[in-house]
Formats: C-alpha cells, sequence, structure tokens
C-alpha cells in the first residue's frame, strides 16, 4: 500500500491541488496530513481526493469548526492532536510536533511516526521506527515536498512538487 503524506498547507489552495495530484498519480491509497490545515475549508480540498485522508491538528488551526466539517465529509477523519493508525499491516502514529514524533517513536510500538510543524523535510530512524516529516505544502520555505511511504517495504521518499 501506498500512503501519502503532507503537512503544513496553511489555507495554500494551489499548491495543495499539486501536491494531492502528485500523490494521486503515484497511486496513494490513502494520504495522511500531519497538520495546519489552517481554515475549515481545506476539507473539502483533501475530501475531494477521493481516497481515505487522516488528519491531526496543527498549532493554527482552526479546531471547532475544521472538526465540524471534518465530520461532515466522506473522505477526511480528524483525530485529534495524535492519530495511531494501521494502516497497510503498518502501525503510524501522526501528530504536528517534532518532540511528540521523537516520544512515540521512542516507544517502539510504531512502525512509522509523521509529524509537521517545521516546514523541512526530514526521514531517520529510531530504534526500528522511522520518523518522517514530508516538508511544506505551503512552499514558506521555498521547497515544497510530499512523501510517499510504501508499507510493503517499510520505504518512504520526499518528492517534489
Amino acid at each position: 500500500m501506498l500512503i501519502g503524506i503532507i503537512s503544513d498547507s496553511h489555507d495554500h489552495l494551489d499548491n495543495t491541488r499539486k501536491a494531492l495530484a502528485s500523490l494521486l498519480e503515484r497511486k496513494v491509497e490513502a494520504i495522511i496530513h500531519c497538520g495546519d490545515l489552517c481554515a475549515p475549508f481545506m476539507v473539502d480540498e483533501l475530501d475531494a481526493s477521493g481516497v481515505p485522508v487522516h488528519c491531526v491538528f496543527g498549532n493554527i488551526d482552526d479546531k471547532f469548526l475544521t472538526t465540524k466539517k471534518a465530520g461532515a465529509s466522506k473522505n477526511v477523519k480528524l483525530y485529534g492532536d495524535v492519530a495511531e493508525l494501521d494502516l497497510g499491516g503498518r502501525r503510524i502514529a501522526v501528530n504536528h510536533y517534532p518532540l511528540i514524533a521523537e516520544s512515540l517513536a521512542s516507544t517502539g510500538k510504531y512502525d512509522l511516526v509523521c509529524y509537521g510543524h517545521t516546514h523541512k523535510k526530514d526521514k531517520r530512524l529510531l530504534g526500528k521506527t522511522l520518523i518522517l516529516n514530508p516538508g511544506e505544502v505551503m512552499g514558506r520555505l521555498g521547497e515544497k515536498t510530499v512523501a510517499i511511504y510504501d508499507t510493503g517495504t517499510g520505504e518512504a521518499e520526499h518528492l517534489p512538487f
């Protein structure tokens, strides 16, 4: 199973559409968003992908309205601050912050831990757990990237879009 991973879209509709198109072109079966969608209307963009989208809150998301919007969507599931997922036979944790990601990874319970917040791509092992920041959709720091995780191989790669 291929999983697309994005983060820090910050209401940037054009880049979000490009990021999703890039992932869907590669036939991902699910998408993880590591937070900072920002406005609730971003849920509509994620929902339009047509694949399951698993989201957590970032530090500037509208928690009340985004929760309401996600509850009415077909494909988007919002977990709150931390998500624990079982996708393609892999245990995956998702949150927005790097220190929480490292804490989750240090438990050894997960194959993959995803985070955002820094707007910088990251891929490293902590024990047997892969820690992954897909980078940013927004493009504030210049490079716009997403990531793809292959549950069959346990490998991930960053992709510019």
